[in-house]
């Protein structure tokens, strides 16, 4: 979880970075304004497109989202198995 955490803190911030600089070559013209909007526009594209796919992974992982805890559960992972344990 932690790589996975790190990685994304690097890429997101890098990818606006990178997309600011190349609006910045290809289109010298654009204000600044433009060229931070269009990046975080991008940046935020990004970010629904991998949140989509994970939640694809998760409904197709898993028969029942709610309380099931998909192959790569373990125990006490879903807050249902965690409230029946407590019972």
């Amino acid at each position: 979880m932690l790589p996975t955490l790190a990685g994304g803190t690097l890429f997101f911030p890098g990818l606006f970075a990178l997309c600011s600089w190349a609006l910045r070559r290809w289109r010298p013209e654009w204000t600044h304004t433009d060229r931070v909007m269009i990046s975080t526009r991008l940046v935020s594209s990004v970010q629904a497109v991998l949140a989509t796919g994970s939640g694809i992974v998760i409904i197709r992982s898993c028969n029942d989202v709610v309380t099931g805890r998909g192959s790569g559960g373990t125990l006490g992972t879903s807050l249902w198995a965690a409230s029946s344990q407590q019972n």
